[in-house]
């Protein structure tokens, strides 16, 4: 069996050194904010910092990995003899995933006794992140690239993604709501619990009065969703709302025993279109 590495994208919101220790290559989208050309990935640029910056009224815009990024990158991994299994953010919300198909399309070619495969998570932020760190589990329990592709496939409907965000401006800003929804959502306390759909979009299920009754909202459908509530593996991730964090942490434990396994941060590609205050639960559930 050919030796591979898994390679991803940053936005799978786990951290450069978990990543490494994990054994996982990486590439970054980037970002840059309305008032300079400057662009950033997350490595370069403090998350408070970030987050600062938009509620001081920047406006990030987003960037995709393009494809001569990724076969640059593949190819050093094939030039080493190793075989590439890339995790991708999902096609859903970016062209990254794409971009990443045609680089391998376009090595297969020059390196045909290698692999490339190339999985469509359909997730997001640290719900890609769980997935990521499933397969890598099993990766080393000995499963071979395509052992490893066929479980993304299989378990990545089951990766379930909720969330909430403090301010609907940054959703009208995306196109998620209008802005007359955001005007009077944010008037009266509005918040929107979201989910990640089968297709990898951002979808709105239902509003709620206050954050507190959102981050409950939260806990309810991890309650009625988790395949194991007690001992199953939880990743939280948030714009920079470790208060809320915590709340949602003690409602997990007190409800159904249930602990976080991972707490990270919402990145700056993520968080570029839902804003500081985003606060959001993963796991894995008997449907999506």
């Amino acid at each position: 069996m050919s030796e591979y590495i898994i390679f991803t994208d940053s936005a799978c919101d786990i951290k450069p050194a978990l990543l490494k220790e994990w054994g996982v290559l990486h590439e970054s989208l980037t970002f840059r904010f309305n008032d300079s050309e400057t662009e950033y990935t997350d490595a370069s640029m403090d998350i408070k910092e970030f987050y600062d910056k938009m509620r001081a009224g920047g406006v990030a815009k987003t960037s995709a990995v393009n494809v001569g990024t990724f076969a640059d990158s593949f190819e050093k991994c094939l030039q080493d003899g190793l075989d590439v299994l890339y995790i991708g953010f999902s096609s859903g919300l970016s062209t990254t995933y794409n971009s990443a198909r045609i680089a391998a399309e376009q090595l297969r070619e020059k390196y045909p006794e290698r692999k490339i495969i190339v999985v469509d998570t359909l997730a997001a932020s640290a719900g890609f992140g769980l997935l990521l760190y499933m397969i890598v589990e099993k990766k080393k329990a000995g499963a071979s690239i395509e052992e490893a592709a066929a479980y993304a496939e299989e378990i990545r409907l089951s990766i379930c993604h909720w969330f909430t965000v403090d301010d609907l401006v940054y959703l009208k800003r995306g196109g998620r709501v209008s802005a007359t929804t955001a005007f009077v959502g944010n008037a009266l306390g509005i918040k929107p619990v979201m989910h990640v759909d089968n297709e990898g979009h951002l979808i709105n299920i239902s509003k709620v009065r206050g954050r507190k009754t959102a981050i409950a909202a939260m806990a309810d459908k991890y309650g009625e969703l988790a395949k194991d509530r007690e001992n199953g593996t939880v990743f939280i991730s948030h714009g920079d709302c470790l208060k809320d964090v915590q709340e949602l942490v003690n409602l997990l434990k007190t409800r159904y025993n249930a602990t976080v396994d991972i707490i990270t941060d919402v990145g700056a590609v993520i968080g570029s279109h839902s804003g500081p205050g985003t606060l959001a639960l993963f796991f894995v559930g008997k449907e999506r």
